[in-house]
């Protein structure tokens, strides 16, 4: 049985460069073979802001948007987030989503693709597995970094892998593979 990854596209900024990459990534876990992957795309899910009266953490969800994003999550075996970095920080679209659930979450690798400018969105990374340790999240230090990512486009702004993205996103889904796998008996029911 193949594990189920979820690659969650956090930029929801109309004009974004993360969906060139997000489809990439995506293409990438198809052909890594090791996971059925689906891809997320925040902008389209389009949570609104924060708005369950309960705590997560009992899973009593008055909202339909919330119990269909608490399904896909609960459903994933591991996670790549592609994220973009704003003021040195993680998307509010990315952070809201991160709070709607929570033992969903839990016992779970995940693993990011981030792009910017000089840093290549890593400064949004270390802000945001700081937030994922807290949901029970296992982040991973096996990433694809993209700095100077307008650099990296084609013509078509489609983004255009080198051979470090194309190796470092192969160390990645290997490692959430092993992770996966190791988390695996502590996502199952006690």
């Amino acid at each position: 049985m193949a594990f189920k990854l979820n690659v969650i596209l956090a930029s929801t900024r109309p004009g974004r460069v993360g969906a060139t990459i997000a489809r990439w990534i995506h293409g990438m876990v198809l052909e890594h073979g090791t996971f059925d992957a689906e891809l997320v795309d925040l902008a389209e899910l389009d949570l609104p802001l924060y708005n369950e009266p309960r705590h997560p953490l009992l899973q009593r969800y008055e909202h339909e948007h919330t119990r269909r994003w608490g399904a896909s999550v609960a459903a994933a075996d591991a996670f790549v987030l592609v994220t973009p970095e704003y003021n040195h920080g993680t998307t509010p679209a990315l952070l809201n989503a991160l709070n709607y659930v929570y033992k969903e979450w839990n016992y779970k690798p995940a693993a990011f693709v981030s792009y910017g400018g000089a840093s290549g969105g890593i400064r949004a990374v270390q802000f945001t597995k700081q937030i994922l340790n807290t949901l029970k999240l296992v982040p991973l230090v096996e990433a694809v970094m993209i700095p100077m990512v307008a650099h990296q486009l084609d013509e078509e702004k489609r983004f255009k892998p080198s051979e470090l993205h194309l190796s470092s996103a192969k160390a990645m889904l290997d490692e959430l593979l092993r992770w996966a796998e190791a988390l695996k008996p502590m996502r199952e029911p006690r």
